[in-house]
């Protein structure tokens, strides 16, 4: 690596690239607190404007399998350029937008180019660290996905309630325009994938799949649309969900046999006969499902049953993975031991907040919360190891699409498990508790009375302090309610994180790279 030209720092570029992740990962989830506001601006209803999320997760889904591939088209350097490029302007253009029509077509666009920016990151990363400093490089990137979509929803909050919701998509631009410029001087594609792009080049096998990418965006675009509206659209009670759901199915289904078929796939489906990548892959989507099915539903219920706001959410993480990197680098602890650890306390972290009552204070929330970081500030760091540790350096770049590619699936399944579930489980305990607390209930009369003659002592007239006594009673009996059908959402995550743990005994071992980087 020493041609008289000297190196650069590779963390420069590490900062550097999750810069732009940092801003795309920030936008799946910033706009959610501001969508009445935005309908209220665009004179739109709150189900028009809902469709500003739909659409953004949509080109996201579209574009992100596809992206190893458009690198390899149009360079790595010079299509993660286009992407930061083409996010930033799409992100002005969404803050100026005047209609609804302008705004969705933008959020489309923004989506696509969202799309591209994490796998590339990653790509990036694995490329600029060499093996035993890599794990240094998954912890920054650990803080990054972990505290952007967590921070999202407080910092939209903040944005519209002291400016403006278009503030939400303007805080991009600085941000962008810092990302381009530095990735710019800094980046460069890597020997080997210059040399691997070369060959096909010139072997003619770069040629453009009309029908893989056909059935990647319909199936992406389907399954999507089928995932964020479903619950909105009373999921099989709609012919339309119903449809997207068939044809999500189908599509990817035909995704695979086709791609399995070229020799030169859009999606390298084949690296997960690799048992290590394909165990990361899985572990990846849990993480997902869990992370941002948490996120969903952890504020919910601080605002809803305990008043709090869930300013420190996420920020716990940022602590740990610093930590696990230098377990890894430093070979004290295996990256399958440390991932055993993480899933356990996630799984722990997941089932004590189920133990929750509405007499549970705040030091319990910071107690699961941290328990939560740890887990999950142990995780990123070991998995990303585990998914390398059998390839080859010409394969990073598909992997990371793939890897991203069951990380946004986990995301999109876990959003959707908790919007579907709390609110059917929200009418299943309302039909029991309902039954078992009937109008003629002995228990309810003897506190309705009680209630009403306290409220008659504090000056509240006889009528007034009946109708009083039952609306009272009437909130303590939906916050119960809402309460369990919020525990039964963190006992699924639970299990499902716990269920994964067996997959760690079936890990290849592999010789984990040295303390040091040997000569380069």
């Amino acid at each position: 690596m020493s041609n008289g030209k000297p190196a650069i720092n590779p963390w420069f570029i590490a900062v550097t690239v999750t810069l732009a992740t940092f801003m795309e990962l920030l936008d799946t989830s910033i706009a959610n607190v501001a969508l009445p506001y935005i309908g209220g601006g665009l004179g739109r209803s709150y189900d028009e404007v809902t469709w500003i999320l739909t659409t953004y997760l949509v080109a996201n889904a579209v574009i992100l399998p596809m992206s190893a591939w458009l690198s390899r088209v149009f360079g790595r350097k010079t299509y993660y350029l286009g992407c930061v490029a083409l996010f930033t302007l799409t992100s002005l253009f969404c803050g100026l937008a005047p209609s609804l029509g302008i705004m969705l077509s933008s959020r489309v666009l923004q989506g696509l180019a969202g799309g591209g920016l994490a796998p590339v990151s990653q790509a990036i990363l694995v490329d600029t660290f060499p093996p035993a400093k890599r794990a240094s490089a998954f912890a920054l990137y650990t803080i990054v996905i972990v505290t952007a979509p967590a921070i999202g929803p407080v910092l939209g909050g903040w944005s519209t309630d002291n400016y403006s919701w278009r503030w939400i998509f303007f805080i991009n631009i600085p941000i962008g325009f810092l990302s381009l410029f530095l990735s710019s001087r800094l980046l460069k594609d890597p020997p080997a994938f210059e040399a691997e792009r070369a060959s096909v080049r010139t072997n003619g096998k770069l040629s453009i799949d009309g029908i893989g990418i056909t059935l990647i965006a319909l199936a992406s675009a389907a399954l999507e649309v089928a995932l964020d509206r479903g619950q909105i659209d009373d999921w099989f009670g709609s012919s339309f969900i119903s449809w997207m759901l068939a044809i999500g199915v189908i599509g990817w289904i035909a995704t695979v046999v086709w791609e399995m078929r070229l020799k030169e796939p859009i999606i390298e489906f084949r690296l997960l006969a690799s048992r290590n990548f394909a165990i990361a892959s899985v572990l990846f989507l849990v993480f997902g499902f869990g992370l941002f099915g948490s996120t969903t539903l952890i504020p919910q219920i601080l605002q809803s049953l305990y008043g709090y706001r869930a300013t420190d959410a996420g920020l716990v993480f940022t602590l740990f993975a610093p930590i696990a990197a230098q377990l890894i680098q430093r070979q004290i602890v295996p990256a399958r031991v440390l991932l055993t650890i993480s899933m356990i306390t996630v799984g722990a972290a997941m089932w004590y907040y189920s133990t929750f009552t509405l007499a549970t204070d705040y030091s319990h929330y910071a107690l699961a919360r941290a328990l939560q970081g740890l887990g999950y500030g142990f995780f990123f760091v070991p998995v990303n190891v585990l998914a390398y540790s059998q390839l080859r350096p010409d394969q990073n770049n598909r992997a990371s699409s793939l890897t991203n590619l069951f990380r946004n699936w986990g995301g999109s399944f876990g959003i959707a498990f908790i919007t579907t579930a709390t609110q059917r489980r929200h009418q299943f305990h309302q039909t029991n508790l309902g039954s078992a607390i009937s109008a003629t209930s002995q228990q309810l009369g003897d506190r309705i009375t009680a209630l009403t003659n306290y409220l008659v002592t504090k000056g509240f007239s006889g009528p007034d302090a009946a109708t009083a006594a039952q609306g009272y009673l009437h909130q303590q009996f939906q916050r119960q309610v809402s309460l369990l059908s919020f525990m039964d959402c963190f006992r699924v995550i639970a299990w499902l994180t716990l269920a994964a743990v067996p997959l760690l005994l079936f890990v290849r071992r592999f010789k984990p790279a040295g303390k040091a980087p040997t000569a380069h």
